[in-house]
């Protein structure tokens, strides 16, 4: 095979591929980001409606994906990445037909479940690295991954101004009527690949699970999204409740989100510049947390008044966006080279039972002591989070890349690993022979041309 030389930019495949599957993945997640906002407002006519159920409702999707993201990765990996992003897409219908026509809290629930086990996110990856080249996979991940942060501003916005005029059954229909529009997108836009990208680049592998939860660099990061993702339920079992007690009618809540999310990304700027020009991560890192801290502080202390309510809001949301954005980086950076797949698993497993966990108590405390109790109890938790991430250290600056490797066996293998190590900037190797890959952990002294030159002599 001749050495290649590297594109600066995504080829047409790469472009539709990354498009396409962004609107795939964005379409879904804005389907289930849309109720967040308003089942707490809209859903006080189903019946057995209580702030508990409303909470166990909005988090039911994060059970099953949880169960089901490392197992749908695997059988993406068996059966085929469109199969298993069809059979997902299909089974997000269904569950939002069950939700549209119910007329309880508890089918909502079932509902939301059943959209949560079409847990395709692994699949879309995995296709994704599919049909890119190890050199551009980065830019086709940032789409996919701007897609995800666009589809829930744009659903925190949309819910209560669609809510309005559909209710919360003609929500949950059109969740359907996405998850139509990705299928036709699945099967008339993305690229039928002819190539899987090697196993452990974005597919987690089971033998290597074990040894990647226990490494505390990942488990911090791990625990982190969790940690995020059960205060953004937990949040949205009180925060619309809290509004309407404040006086503000819930058809309007839009107009606090829409200002509140804008600010939130401009003030997020000046937080990813400090990191980028000190080359750190840990100190912004524990400064978003703290800001999340002071928002729970600012929404507990003002629950009765608008503007509090708002000021609180746009300092949540400064944090969240930053972490959202930091913690995927840090999970690839981080992972040991050949274990992407395998971290990344663990760390969607975590992110969704955040999900569930934040839903469930949410509207248990919210049952118990109101608006109130559940701000103080995320403010409660976010102590504890910052106490056990205080003692993170400073993240190695390293990038993780797959090279198509021609291994003989596995004493060439050997070869080439110690070959690899020679050249400046790679910090860690391995050589699979079964996969005919190498993967790398590198910095920026790393040359991809004399890597590639060296695989292919």
């Amino acid at each position: 095979m001749r050495n290649r030389p590297v594109s600066q930019g995504l080829n047409a495949i790469e472009k539709r591929a990354a498009f396409s599957l962004a609107s795939v993945y964005g379409l879904r997640m804005f389907g289930l980001f849309l109720i967040m906002p308003v089942l707490a407002t809209y859903g006080q006519g189903l019946e057995g409606f209580s702030p508990m159920w409303v909470g166990i409702a909005i988090g039911a999707y994060g059970l099953t994906q949880a169960i089901l993201q490392i197992p749908a990765g695997m059988a993406s990996d068996r059966f085929g990445r469109k199969t298993v992003i069809t059979i997902g897409l299909i089974l997000f219908a269904i569950g939002s037909v069950v939700a549209a026509v119910a007329d309880s809290i508890y089918m909502v629930a079932l509902g939301r479940a059943l959209q949560g086990m079409g847990a395709v996110a692994s699949a879309v990856l995995a296709l994704a690295s599919d049909l890119t080249r190890d050199e551009q996979r980065p830019k086709v991940m940032a789409v996919i991954g701007s897609f995800i942060g666009l589809s829930f501003a744009v659903a925190l916005v949309a819910g209560p101004v669609l809510a309005r005029s559909t209710g919360l059954h003609g929500l949950f229909a059109l969740t359907a009527v996405l998850a139509i529009a990705a299928l036709v997108v699945v099967h008339l836009m993305v690229p039928n690949s002819v190539q899987k990208a090697p196993a452990g680049d974005l597919v987690a592998v089971p033998k290597r699970l074990l040894s990647l939860i226990k490494d505390p660099r990942l488990r911090r990061l791990d625990i982190s999204i969790m940690v995020l993702h059960l205060l953004i339920t937990a949040l949205f079992v009180a925060l619309p409740l809290a509004l309407v007690d404040a006086g503000m009618d819930k058809a309007d809540h839009w107009t606090l989100y829409l200002p509140a999310m804008v600010l939130a990304l401009a003030l997020m700027v000046p937080i990813i510049l400090y990191g980028v020009k000190k080359k750190t991560s840990r100190k912004p890192f524990l400064f978003a947390m703290t800001l999340q801290l002071l928002a729970m502080l600012v929404l507990g202390f003002g629950v009765h008044s608008v503007w509090a309510l708002a000021v609180g809001t746009v300092l949540f949301f400064i944090g969240l966006n930053y972490l959202e954005a930091a913690l995927p980086s840090l999970i690839s950076r981080l992972s040991p080279a050949g274990d992407k797949g395998s971290a990344m698993g663990i760390y969607s497993t975590a992110q969704f039972s955040g999900a569930f966990l934040g839903g469930g108590m949410g509207g248990g405390f919210y049952q118990v002591f109101g608006a109130q109790g559940v701000f103080a109890f995320c403010a409660a938790l976010i102590v504890l989070w910052l106490a056990y991430m205080w003692s993170m250290p400073e993240p190695e600056m390293a990038k993780s890349l797959t090279l198509e490797a021609p291994v003989r066996d596995r004493a060439h293998a050997g070869e080439l690993a110690t070959a690899l190590m020679a050249l400046p900037g790679i910090k860690e190797v391995i050589v699979i022979p079964e996969q005919q890959a190498a993967y790398l952990k590198v910095d920026d002294l790393f040359d991809i041309q004399q890597a590639r030159a060296l695989l292919q002599s």
